[in-house]
């Protein structure tokens, strides 16, 4: 029988890819480790999610490349670009920056400004990050490839109900990874099934999470979640639509009434 160190201690193993979109994502990723283990040049994806990265990461090892690394424009970012970069390879930035200044009584959202710039006619995967100024709340902060910064200059005039003016800046203001350090939460849980787990996190009844599971409406790790018994582990991603994302930050012991301790944060 496991113990709760074994439990507190267990993360979920990597998941192969579910469907051809992952599958070609690794092809396209082991193709690009050769070519620049090959002629000796840096290679670059667009910003993958945590998911996109866990199944990148297994195409490198893969192809046997490990001259990489994932950046997103700051320590604590969210979406990452794979960097590929050969030793001895000149160094190229595949990130660049923008600030958005919004002008109107109804300020734009996260939602809003993404999709303002998709509306663009940009792909997902051209755009990282994007951040509030926690000291101007009319100011959002894009992390986005470097090859669109001129266009999204350009173009970007409008989100949500405001107008938007934009400059591009060279790097993030260092109080935005400051204002990103997440205020952790802690609960207990009968058990670490998935349904337990969430209606932690939501604050609710089991039955209401897994109506949520039931719906459709939950992923873990960007794969939806398909029963309410399925196993939680540390470092487990819930997406919620229309309700928000939680990380199952860690996995502690046992209390006194056999419930087990979860930390956990919501982004």
């Amino acid at each position: 029988m496991a113990s709760s160190s074994d439990t507190a201690n267990a993360v979920r193993g990597f998941v192969p890819p579910q469907n051809d979109g992952e599958r070609r994502l690794m092809r396209r990723v082991e193709e690009l480790c050769r070519v620049a283990v090959s002629r000796g040049i840096p290679r670059y994806t667009g910003f993958l999610s945590d998911r996109e990265q866990s199944l990148a990461q297994a195409a490198c090892n893969k192809a046997g490349c490990s001259c990489i690394r994932f950046w997103g424009g700051f320590d604590a970012a969210e979406r990452r670009v794979l960097c590929i970069e050969p030793p001895d390879a000149w160094q190229e930035e595949p990130l660049a920056y923008l600030q958005c200044t919004a002008y109107g009584n109804k300020l734009p959202t996260h939602r809003d400004y993404l999709g303002a710039i998709l509306g663009l006619g940009l792909e997902r995967s051209c755009v990282g990050d994007l951040l509030a100024d926690p000291e101007r709340e009319d100011t959002f902060y894009a992390v986005i490839l470097a090859d669109k910064q001129e266009f999204i200059n350009a173009e970007l005039t409008g989100a949500g109900h405001c107008t938007v003016h934009t400059a591009c800046i060279d790097a993030l203001p260092a109080r935005l990874a400051e204002s990103r350090e997440r205020t952790l939460q802690e609960a207990t849980v009968p058990s670490l099934r998935a349904d337990a787990v969430l209606a932690a996190m939501l604050h609710t009844s089991r039955t209401r999470a897994a109506e949520y599971i039931a719906a459709g409406r939950v992923e873990i790790n960007h794969l939806p979640l398909k029963a309410a018994h399925e196993t939680a582990y540390a470092a487990d991603i819930f997406t919620v639509r229309g309700v928000g994302r939680f990380k199952l930050a860690a996995i502690g012991g046992k209390s006194r009434k056999d419930r087990l301790f979860i930390s956990f944060y919501q982004y």
